[in-house]
């Protein structure tokens, strides 16, 4: 069966910004462009042009300087949004203008005290004129996660006909359980006249920790972009993790669903946007994180020493990690201590190990991890030193 490809839309330089306190500089949004760029991302939203000036010439220097990523900008439904982001990008190689507005009934009602049918007719404004400053415009359906299916289906309709050529459908509170969400998707691909002329996209927040399985429920159910920030940064709770969902379709080749990601550049890809950024990821972080990779429970690291298959669905060479971590703890095993004793240059016989390894749980107990030059000072006051340097 062919694979169909995932089209990987970063917000990084955009969602993933409004993070308070993560405020980017024209230089660091242009490094960070670059990057993404190689990466092999197929869309860079690059910010919101009409937001700032600032904002403005990002959008603008980078898409200077993108030479193979669609360069996005976003708009409300507001035609000085939209002139401005067109002004925005009229460098860009291919540009991509993302104009919406919201659909459910709490936004319509509270935001813009106004009706359904109005609704439609802004989104179809906005999307008409949008068409006038590039080809490619994606229309977002502001809480299409909280919008009723039918009400959807005809905003998709109406700016399809307008000339949409993406349909964003955002879990914009993050409420939408995976199979909710899954099935909305579904509801529209078949639903939805003149759906083959647009591509449909997955936004999701993540405030129940859901982001990432509803990403994957929505391109299992057709929809063929899926909308994500590097280390999952993004609003309130964040966004889908970027590195997440290229490595969930990566590891499970029967769903037939590719990227065009580069793998080996994602945890150098994770540091370089946590360090202009100042958040850092949390060590359990999957993919990205510190102990992505690390084992410290004895138990597992005798099999991972063994066969690293044992407890490692990734290889970590794939995301750019040299090698998985043996860490050595009060809860690590003899094999893991003659591991790292032959990583400093010991080389223990069984009856050396046992007891080097009575000598490793008294430092343990008092160290939570023990390092390199721990492990010498282990050996160099063991009764047995003599008999392992000797040998």
């Amino acid at each position: 069966m062919s694979h169909s490809n995932i089209q990987i839309f970063d917000t990084t330089l955009r969602d993933g910004e409004q993070v308070p306190g993560c405020k980017l500089n024209k230089e660091q949004k242009i490094i960070i462009a670059e990057r993404l760029d190689l990466l092999g991302v197929d869309v860079i939203e690059a910010g919101f042009p009409v937001s700032s000036p600032g904002d403005f010439a990002s959008v603008e220097a980078i898409s200077k300087i993108v030479k193979n990523a669609t360069v996005c900008g976003l708009t409300r439904s507001v035609e000085n949004d939209i002139k401005v982001a067109g002004e925005a990008l009229r460098y860009a190689k291919k540009a991509r203008i993302h104009t919406g507005i919201g659909t459910s009934d709490s936004h319509i009602k509270f935001k813009f005290a106004s009706n359904r049918d109005a609704i439609i007719e802004r989104a179809v404004r906005a999307v008409r004129y949008a068409k006038t400053f590039t080809e490619d415009v994606e229309f977002y359906a502001e809480d299409a996660g909280r919008t009723d299916n039918d009400y959807l289906a005809r905003v998709c309709e109406a700016v399809i006909a307008a000339g949409a050529t993406v349909l964003n459908i955002p879990d914009t509170t993050g409420y939408c359980l995976p199979n909710e969400y899954g099935a909305k998707i579904k509801y529209l691909k078949e639903n939805v006249k003149g759906i083959e002329k647009a591509i449909l996209s997955c936004h999701c927040h993540n405030d129940l920790g859901l982001a990432t399985a509803n990403s994957i429920e929505g391109v299992i159910n057709g929809a063929r972009q899926i909308e994500c920030t590097i280390n999952g940064i993004g609003e309130r709770a964040g966004n889908t993790a970027l590195e997440e969902v290229v490595m969930i379709l990566k590891q499970h080749p029967t769903l037939n669903l590719d990227t065009n990601i580069n793998t080996s550049l994602l945890y150098s890809t994770s540091q370089m946007v946590s360090e202009h950024m100042g958040i850092y990821t949390q060590p359990n972080k999957a993919i990205v994180g510190a102990n992505a990779f690390a084992h410290s429970s004895g138990i597992h690291q005798d099999g991972v020493i063994k066969n690293r298959e044992t407890y490692e669905i990734i290889d970590p060479k794939d995301v750019g990690v040299t090698e998985s971590a043996i860490v050595l703890t009060a809860r690590s095993g003899r094999a893991a201590l003659a591991y790292r004793a032959k990583n400093v240059g010991y080389e223990l016989t069984k009856l050396q190990l046992d007891v080097v390894y009575a000598n490793f749980l008294d430092f343990a107990d008092v160290k939570k991890e023990i390092n390199d030059s721990d492990i010498h000072q282990i050996i160099e006051t063991s009764s047995v030193y003599n008999q392992i340097i000797s040998a």
